[in-house]
């Protein structure tokens, strides 16, 4: 069994489209959340989303390339470039073919589906674009990252809404773990703000008007958002023998069902994924400074969560400093694990914890140290990243500060 490690990592996110202006951002409490853009305003009632900003294709891509990518797939490129960039890793022919490519995603292309949906049931249009399915299918960002870089090992699409992320950087580090690849290239990536999911998602009346306020006392819902992360994980020794720089170490993860309801949390499916997750990183509960929340936002979500940790760590939940990054970067579904990720090492590395940021006081069911407003200067030698989905499907990531 191999140690595992992160030697490279990329963000595109409403805060900041790379990793270091991201952590800069987290960690100065920046909010991405702002009028939509992608969709006409005027035809919405949800105001507030967190966009992608400044993010110009034609500066990543050609236009032939363009004409096969939906807005998730670039998002997903330009995070895989930076991440293999930074690890400095090449795929000779021998590497290639034991390295895989494991991205979660919940939605695919929805643009793609919206604006041709829009063509054909608006406009009339009696021929649709040929290349439509290759841009809007689920697998799209995997594919295009394997083809693009040449990786010939397993290639494949997570889909488990919320969880995504966090389930395909799990298989891909128990497949690293294993030795059953050499390397993986994994994570997760969402652009689902266009205007028909934003109508589907004001439909189910849990989106907050204004702002994304987890664990506070008037929270009233989630934000959408959109990006990607994505991570180079690799057994230690392959990655000492080459001189990589290790940015963290992954060393367990946890996934349960609730088997339940498909939409309304359980606290006994949150707390036996981090059961799991500590158990298989071989960490005691006090060991855990650190949890990187769901915390979607929601009055049933942030309260279950509240519980379910309280189960797994007892008297110990108390001393956790617990945050949710979707407060700065709103909800990207199968792309938050991996961003969640991302900022939990970072936090690791830095000996920061990232703040909630739009908290108003403190609600009685949600009566644990969420990291209220702004960043606190911490030591994190262990913490948890957890990724609760609709239809009860949870995983949980645990990391060590690698030494």
């Amino acid at each position: 069994m191999h140690r595992v490690v992160v030697t490279g990592w990329g963000v595109v996110s409403p805060i900041g489209n790379d990793a270091a202006a991201y952590w800069q951002a987290i960690a100065a409490g920046m909010s991405g959340l702002g009028p939509p853009t992608l969709a006409p305003i005027d035809q919405l009632n949800q105001k507030v989303v967190a966009e992608v900003k400044d993010f110009a294709p034609q500066a990543h891509f050609s236009n032939r390339e363009l004409a096969i990518m939906d807005r998730v797939a670039q998002f997903g490129m330009v995070a895989a470039r930076q991440a293999i960039t930074q690890s400095g890793l090449t795929f000779p022919d021998g590497l290639a073919e034991r390295t895989a490519t494991i991205i979660g995603t919940a939605t695919g292309g929805p643009t793609t589906q919206d604006e041709n949906y829009r063509k054909l049931y608006k406009e009339g249009a009696r021929r649709m674009p040929p290349l439509a399915i290759p841009r809007l299918m689920v697998n799209a960002v995997s594919s295009q990252i394997s083809m693009h870089f040449s990786l010939k090992g397993p290639a494949f699409t997570v889909a488990s809404a919320c969880a995504s992320a966090t389930h395909a950087v799990g298989i891909a580090f128990q497949m690293v773990r294993s030795g059953a690849v050499a390397c993986a290239v994994t994570g997760g990536a969402e652009a689902s703000i266009a205007f028909g999911p934003l109508k589907l998602w004001e439909a189910m009346r849990i989106m907050a008007p204004d702002a994304c306020r987890p664990f506070s006392k008037d929270r009233n819902g989630m934000i959408l958002g959109e990006g990607a992360g994505v991570m180079v994980l690799e057994a230690l020794d392959a990655a000492h023998a080459r001189g990589a720089e290790v940015l963290g170490e992954i060393v367990g993860f946890g996934m349960s069902a609730d088997a339940r309801d498909i939409t309304n949390p359980d606290e006994g499916g949150m707390a036996r994924a981090m059961d799991s997750a500590l158990l298989d990183a071989g960490l005691d509960r006090r060991d855990i400074q650190y949890v990187n929340a769901h915390g979607s936002g929601t009055a049933a979500n942030d309260e279950t969560e509240t519980r379910a940790l309280k189960r797994v760590f007892g008297a110990h939940a108390a001393k956790l400093a617990i945050s949710s990054t979707k407060s700065m970067i709103g909800h990207s579904l199968g792309a938050c694990g991996a961003l969640e990720l991302i900022a939990t090492l970072m936090g690791m590395r830095e000996s920061v914890a990232p703040p909630t940021i739009g908290y108003l006081g403190p609600d009685p069911a949600c009566d644990l140290d969420c990291v209220p407003n702004e960043a606190r200067t911490l030591r994190i030698d262990s913490a948890i990243s957890n990724s609760f989905a609709f239809g009860g499907l949870n995983a949980v990531l645990a990391v060590r500060r690698f030494a």
